[in-house]
């Protein structure tokens, strides 16, 4: 085993026998030989459009790359029938480009032509794991376009799931996989980085749209954090399509539900507001939850990432549905037409108590990009008057570690000039402390979960257009990030994408990242590791950090 897609890698190296989100080593060997065949599959695939000949497997590359992310399915036996449906996908693309007399002939890599029975899957994937390149930059640019396009993949699987699709986001993830067999220089390597931040955007514009047009756009909401007197189903994760089939199955039967997590910003789009038994958001940051979903009492429903190993005492009561998986957890396929029966679910909440109560109070959020700049006029003469100095963006990704403590000193130590925007669980460290407001503009402008993160770049890009700037790095904005896991490596490319410089980037710079891939980065874009809180904020604002 050798894995260091998130941050949690070991040491800053890399986990070698078990991972820190949990992961065991026949889990990681099997999620290597899942990437191993969608390459197989990605080559020919590539051919089959080089050809003029549709390879209708776009799906099946978007899902299964999503279930390589870090902390979406542990389930063993679930992943290999992953693979098994990929190389049947694999070879019966190959037939039919065979059968349609394509060439494939000088098409030799292994990962195009390895065939194992299941037993042997997880040795196939440790031997053409992570260390199969030898070369250090050439492994690390690699692995960036890979863990890159994992997080265009779980973007587009959940526009997919509200009906919405770019052949185009396909066409680039199967020609991502395939390219990382190919023998390119650090050059070209670099060139298909940079392509996939373009096709990010593109995929987060599309999920933008997938759920606005859906749901709405979001709007400022006060969102309840107590808990009322009746059996709730507690659901996490990122996907709104599960909510909304959640809800409309437990109206009217006494179930309450509440989101947790990254599902937080579902409150925040005007379609759920009909649902009066929504409660409210139960809990916080994705790493707290065997605390929160001991004390919740009903079931938990885990529609995505980030699923942390479920304790003995509430197993029993832990759901997956989609690309999630986790062994002995009850999973919730969907029928052919997405329909999803989450009766089981209902019948067990019935017979639990009601949460207990972790805190109460509410908290605002419900800034996206439309509601942001329905507020231009009065953000606008609120930087010209001084009144606001510096929009700090600290979106990203939380995790357990101590040093992540920097963020929330940052938002407590900003000065009273500056305003917060976030999206992604990285809020958590921040979006319940007193920070005020300004004429009325709160100091944390949550645009939602990570899946929102388009929301960031859109404001920026406007107020680059209202101020009539002609480089986005003139404007007042500095970005200072929280990273985990693969979404979060897509939102930076995104970024580099956009011609953003001078990130920072924490609580460390990616373990995948070798010395000559960082110097590139850093010569290019002036990528920064966060520091001391009081130099960070200095640097950032032009200005002293407050006193605590």
């Amino acid at each position: 085993m050798f894995c260091y897609q998130c941050q949690e890698a070991l040491k800053n190296e890399g986990c070698v026998k078990k991972g820190v989100c949990g992961k065991d080593e026949e889990t990681a060997s099997l999620q290597d030989a899942l990437i191993h065949a969608l390459k197989g599959l990605s080559l020919y695939a590539r051919r089959a459009r080089s050809a003029g000949m549709a390879d209708d497997c776009g799906p099946l590359v978007t899902d299964a790359l999503f279930v390589t992310v870090t902390n979406v399915n542990f389930d063993a036996p679930g992943i290999a029938t992953w693979i098994t449906r990929v190389l049947d996908a694999r070879d019966g693309l190959r037939d039919r480009l065979a059968a349609a007399g394509i060439d494939v002939s000088d098409i030799r890599h292994d990962s195009a032509l390895w065939t194992d029975d299941p037993t042997d899957f997880a040795r196939h994937g440790a031997a053409w794991g992570v260390l199969s390149q030898p070369d250090p930059d050439i492994r690390s640019l690699r692995e960036l376009l890979i863990y890159g396009i994992k997080g265009i993949a779980a973007y587009s699987h959940h526009a997919r799931m509200l009906k919405k699709t770019d052949p185009a986001v396909d066409s680039f993830l199967q020609d991502a996989l395939a390219a990382t067999t190919d023998e390119l220089s650090v050059n070209e390597l670099i060139g298909m980085v940079m392509q996939a931040g373009s096709t990010a955007v593109t995929a987060m514009a599309m999920l933008d749209a997938a759920h606005t047009e859906t749901y709405g756009h979001p709007q400022i909401t006060t969102v309840q954090l107590g808990v009322r007197n009746h059996p709730g189903i507690l659901i996490s994760g990122h996907d709104l399509k599960d909510l909304e089939q959640l809800l409309e199955q437990t109206a009217g039967s006494g179930v309450d539900v509440y989101t947790h997590g990254e599902m937080l910003p579902a409150h925040y789009y005007p379609a759920f507001s009909k649902y009066t038994h929504l409660a409210g958001n139960y809990g916080g940051a994705w790493y707290e939850q065997k605390k929160e979903f001991a004390a919740f009492n009903g079931p938990i429903l885990m529609t995505t990432n980030c699923i942390v190993p479920p304790s003995k005492d509430y197993l029993h009561r832990f759901f997956t549905t989609g690309v999630a998986g986790y062994p002995g957890a009850v999973h919730i396929s969907a029928d052919a037409a997405g329909r999803k029966n989450f009766g089981p679910l209902i019948a067990l909440a019935k017979g639990c108590n009601p949460p207990t109560e972790l805190e109460s109070g509410t908290i605002v959020g419900g800034f996206a990009h439309a509601q942001v700049l329905a507020l231009a006029d009065k953000v606008v003469d609120a930087v010209k008057s001084g009144a606001i100095s510096r929009f700090i963006v600290m979106g990203g990704c939380d995790g357990r570690q101590k040093e992540r403590e920097y963020f929330t000193n940052v938002a407590r130590r900003l000065p009273d000039n500056t305003v917060i925007l976030t999206a992604g669980c990285a809020k958590f460290r921040y979006n319940k402390l007193p920070l005020g407001d300004i004429a009325g503009i709160p100091r944390v402008l949550d645009a939602g979960q990570c899946n929102d993160s388009y929301s960031l770049a859109l404001i920026a890009l406007k107020l680059k257009e209202v101020f009539g700037l002609d480089d986005i790095n003139q404007l007042p904005i500095r970005f200072d990030i929280a990273w985990y896991e693969q979404k979060a490596v897509t939102v930076l490319l995104a970024l580099l994408h956009l011609g953003v410089k001078g990130i920072r980037l924490g609580p460390t710079l990616p373990a995948f990242l070798s010395p000559g891939v960082t110097k590139v980065l850093v010569d290019n874009f002036d990528i920064r590791l966060i520091g001391d809180v009081v130099q960070d904020i200095e640097d950032m604002t032009g200005q002293p950090a407050r006193a605590v």
